[in-house]
């Protein structure tokens, strides 16, 4: 089965973008359609009052109360039959209709109470022709008195104003196709701009595809400096990345360059010994078991340093404290007959980002060498080291010791990096040779001098922040 390959993120961002956009545009172009309905209403109620007053203002009645004719009207559609205004008046014993009216056939309309509005539609009625159609309606309650002294002589009667709803749709589809193809044509010109920007704003990560590619080509050693501060935790651990397997892969080049060149002296010696027909047996045979613990302590130590991986990228974090106990209750009994009582100064939560070998091995050389040099005391010192830019902070490790200490002209010497048996044994031993190179891995800094607290040596370990 084919598994679907996912979007790339221009084009998620781009499609949901577009989606908003155009579900945005849609709301907005129904809100104005909305409002310029209404607002068209509203108008034309307004018109049709306004035609209702000036009919009111021309109608009269007979003393016997029948209707007299305006004799002005307020708009000459009034008097053209089938214009689409008709205006009609209705009272107690009949009804008038204009001369627009002539023909269709108008909704019923009843007397409304005195001092009424009623704006009314969209209403059916029948055309001259006989096809069906909608008018808008607003009726205007008055009352007709003949003679002010006599209430008797007053009556009821109603002003109704009609219009076609032809010239309100009309402007209605005017409006909405200008408003679509306004509204079209900007969210197209806003597509355009948005996949530009998105385009624009998504250089860099194409700058770091490429980059990462011409890595992988071997064209580039590592990633460059100049990107996007978002994009700077990314990079930064590719190059760390890089970084580690180079040096993991110079370790191991380095490993084999010294294990080769630390054998090949046992193995002359031995073999120059073979050759010699004049050698004694029993010489012969204590020479080369020598040569041959040699060879063992040499593979022993090489392989101690290849077994440390060094500095791993998104390690788990390893609690130091279980560790250290650990390791100091071995050495309390291997040099139990020194009396060396071991304190901890760890703060609380204290861990190692990288492998448990690692600890194991920087811890254990460290405390061992201060067991070996410590007249009765050694100090365990474990801290955080805070940094400012939000990445998790590094740790100080440190052990001390209340032993004779070491010489300043000394240090460079017994942290020299071992090749040959007699450079590693030089000074405090091989352990030291290892937790170097293991500080190394781990991009941090080791220093040697005059603890304060116990007045012997003090190893401190500065590991650094991590990514």
């Amino acid at each position: 089965m084919r598994i679907e390959q996912p979007r790339s993120l221009q084009a998620r961002q781009l499609l949901a973008a577009s989606l908003f956009l155009v579900a945005f545009l849609a709301l907005a172009g129904y809100a104005l359609d909305r409002a310029f309905i209404k607002t068209a209403r509203d108008r034309l109620n307004e018109r049709l009052q306004s035609y209702a007053l000036s009919l009111a203002r021309e109608t009269d009645f007979a003393r016997d109360g029948s209707f007299v004719d305006p004799f002005n009207l307020p708009d000459a559609r009034f008097s053209r039959p089938g214009s689409g205004l008709y205006a009609e008046v209705v009272f107690p014993n009949g009804h008038w209709d204009s001369e627009s009216a002539q023909g269709p056939q108008l909704p019923a309309a009843a007397l409304l109470p005195r001092g009424t509005s009623r704006f009314e539609g969209p209403l059916p009625m029948r055309e001259i022709d006989g096809s069906t159609g909608e008018v808008y309606r607003y009726g205007l309650g008055l009352v007709w008195s003949s003679d002010e002294n006599n209430p008797e002589a007053e009556f009821l009667y109603t002003i109704y104003v009609y219009e076609s709803t032809d010239a309100l749709s009309a402007q209605v589809q005017v409006f909405r196709s200008a408003l679509w193809r306004y509204l079209g044509g900007a969210g197209l010109v806003l597509l355009l701009l948005q996949g530009t920007i998105l385009r624009w704003s998504l250089l860099p990560m194409r700058q770091v595809i490429d980059e990462l590619k011409r890595v992988q080509r071997g064209q580039a050693a590592r990633m460059s400096e100049r990107h996007p501060r978002e994009l700077e935790p990314l990079t930064d651990s590719i190059n760390a990345f890089i970084e580690s397997e180079r040096e993991n892969l110079d370790r191991q080049r380095n490993t084999l360059a010294d294990l080769a060149h630390s054998l090949k002296t046992p193995l002359a010696v031995i073999r120059s010994r073979l050759d010699d027909p004049t050698a004694d047996g029993e010489l012969l045979r204590d020479e080369v078991r020598m040569q041959v613990q040699r060879m063992n302590d040499i593979v022993s130590y090489q392989l101690a340093r290849a077994a440390s991986r060094g500095h791993a990228l998104f390690a788990q974090p390893i609690a130091i404290q279980p560790h250290a106990e650990q390791i100091v209750t071995s050495l309390e009994k291997v040099y139990a007959d020194k009396g060396v009582i071991c304190e901890f100064e760890l703060d609380e939560g204290m861990q190692f980002y990288g492998e448990p070998g690692d600890l194991q091995e920087l811890l254990g050389n460290l405390l061992e060498n201060a067991f070996k040099w410590a007249k009765s005391r050694v100090l365990l010192t474990v801290k955080p080291v805070p940094c400012d830019d939000g990445r998790r902070p590094g740790s100080l490790i440190a052990v001390d010791d209340d032993g004779p200490g070491i010489p300043p002209e000394k240090v460079a010497l017994i942290l020299q990096r071992g090749v040959r048996g007699d450079e590693r044994v030089q000074g405090h031993g091989i352990g030291l040779a290892i937790v170097q190179d293991l500080v190394r891995a781990y991009r941090g800094e080791m220093e040697v001098k005059a603890s304060e607290e116990l007045g012997g040596a003090r190893f401190e370990v500065r590991l650094p922040p991590g990514l």
